[in-house]
């Protein structure tokens, strides 16, 4: 210890209430060391006793002892520390100054231990003002009176004498120095414990960011992984296939080859025969002997039975035909595999997002019916008795959440299952509430919608007409505020829907509901925010 530099040392051996080196030191249970007086005064106003750094609470009132080795090292560090302050010498002494240990306020003196002794004796002199010896006297007498400053006027917050009292303090709230100070000291503690609460409060929010950002690290590794093993397998799979057809088209680039090779050689003995009878016929042509030409006559003049070449063809575009075909074919595979698996990864990936949210009564139209939770909403057909309010939307059946996000990422759902006509997405805070509304992000909307049972479009001004395999029962709706991203998901089908990109949003963003109007009773059903299910 006695080599660690000063301020080190300082630090270790500083009460972190007080913020002054240790005086009596006490031990916690949890190992922090605190001044007796500063931890008794921690406890005065409690039942349970805890530990003002750690906040670690014990069963019972601990009695605790001084810590004799830490009041030592500390008394030692102190006295190290006195050395290195100016010494007040005594102002009676007339020969060698001795030091001096106290200063009268009243005699506005200093005093070694030889010449103080009046002041301990003399019953005149023991009324006097003592204080431990000072340089600066003049910083404790009163500067009009020349007096001791001995008390406080709280109404000024200043240090006065008694004659300051008898005269332009005589009406203020003055009370003695000690006790002022003791006051002060007391309000010091307790901010103290509340700062040291605020660091300790922002040294544990520094874990959780710390924790957090691991968490997200390891996930998207986690994530890298599992798109690395989705390309993995469909590459794999693309050069299977490709292996499959590459040897498709050699047996029929093979089965071809021997259909012509089987074709020529029943060609070349047709040729052949035909040859031979030929040869027959020119002979014959000049023979004299008539009744031979006669006989032969009946063989030779008929046609020879041959086979009709003029239908025979061989195909030379088979192969690249089927070849594109199956190609057509494994391309609409894979992107359909391909956009499902990413759709899947994509909507598990922004669900970790989810928030809970809840519907603002003071912004509902009118007309709408909410549950007592805030997490249903449906058109009532009557108007409902409510306050005016300047969120509330007048004109148009709509609805906002009571949450709203002006950074990071979120994403909620809801249960359309039912309805004919709804719209979903998020609104900006300054949006138009009492007149008409048209949905386009240039009037603050980023949306989706269904009208007539079966037609959905993005709102995007014009609106984007979105082709659906499946009826959505439930969306999904996903913000990234800094990306500027807005997307919609088909929760049950795990399929994208559509996406607002390279928005550029300054104000908050709210989630906007609109159920619809009743429809002849046919959108009867409320759109309801579902709990997030992973």
């Amino acid at each position: 210890m006695a080599s660690s530099s000063g301020p080190a040392l300082n630090e270790e051996l500083q009460c972190s209430i007080c913020l002054e080196v240790f005086t009596d030191p006490v031990t916690t249970p949890c190992g922090h060391n605190f001044c007796r007086t500063c931890l008794s005064k921690c406890w005065t106003d409690t039942q349970t006793c805890f530990c003002p750094l750690c906040k670690d609470t014990f069963s019972k009132r601990l009695d605790l002892k001084i810590n004799t080795t830490l009041r030592e090292v500390a008394q030692h560090f102190k006295e190290k520390l006195n050395l290195g302050k100016p010494e007040v010498f005594c102002d009676v002494c007339d020969e060698r100054k001795q030091k001096a240990v106290k200063t009268c306020l009243t005699c506005q003196s200093s005093y070694c231990e030889t010449h103080l002794e009046p002041h301990r004796s003399v019953p005149r002199l023991k009324k006097h003002k003592l204080i431990n010896a000072v340089e600066n006297l003049e910083d404790y007498i009163c500067q009009k009176h020349e007096r001791p400053l001995e008390l406080f006027c709280r109404d000024d917050q200043t240090c006065v004498c008694l004659f300051c009292t008898e005269g332009e303090h005589r009406t203020h709230n003055t009370v003695p120095i000690e006790e002022e100070s003791r006051k002060k000291k007391n309000q010091l503690v307790k901010t103290q414990i509340d700062v040291y609460q605020m660091i300790q409060d922002r040294m544990k929010k520094i874990q959780e960011i710390q924790h957090s950002k691991e968490l997200r690290k390891r996930n998207t590794e986690k994530e890298k992984s599992s798109s690395v093993k989705l390309f993995t397998d469909l590459i794999r799979s693309i050069e299977r296939c490709q292996s499959e057809q590459l040897k498709m088209m050699e047996e029929q680039q093979k089965a071809a080859e021997k259909q012509a090779e089987d074709l020529i050689k029943e060609m070349q003995q047709e040729i052949t025969e035909l040859k031979r009878r030929n040869t027959e016929l020119e002979q014959l042509s000049h023979t004299d002997d008539h009744l031979h030409l006669i006989q032969m006559s009946s063989s030779l003049y008929s046609r020879p039975h041959t086979k009709n070449w003029t239908e025979i063809r061989i195909d030379s575009d088979v192969n690249v035909n089927s070849l594109y075909r199956a190609l057509t074919e494994l391309k609409e595979t894979l992107d359909g595999t391909l956009n499902e698996k990413l759709s899947q990864t994509e909507l598990k990936f922004v669900q970790k997002f989810a928030v809970d949210v809840t519907l603002d009564p003071d912004t509902a139209n009118p007309y709408f019916i909410l549950s007592e939770d805030g997490k249903q909403v449906s058109y009532g057909g009557i108007e409902q008795k409510v306050t005016k309010n300047p969120k509330r939307f007048v004109e148009d059946v709509c609805v906002l959440s009571k949450q709203g996000f002006s950074s990071g990422r979120f994403y909620y759902e809801v249960q359309v299952k039912g309805k004919t006509m709804w719209d979903l997405g998020v609104a900006r805070e300054s949006i138009n509430r009492k007149g008409t509304i048209t949905l386009r992000p240039d009037n603050g909307f980023w949306t989706v919608a269904l009208r007539n049972e079966n037609e959905y479009f993005a709102c995007a001004g014009p609106a984007v007409s979105l082709s659906l395999r499946e009826k959505p029962e439930k969306v999904g709706v996903f913000v990234d505020y800094e990306e500027g991203l807005v997307s919609f998901y088909d929760v049950e089908s795990r399929s994208h829907l559509y996406s607002f990109t390279g928005q550029t949003f300054t104000e908050k963003l709210y989630p906007y509901f609109s159920p619809g109007d009743n429809d002849k009773g046919k959108n009867s059903n409320p759109l309801i925010i579902s709990p997030l299910t992973p």
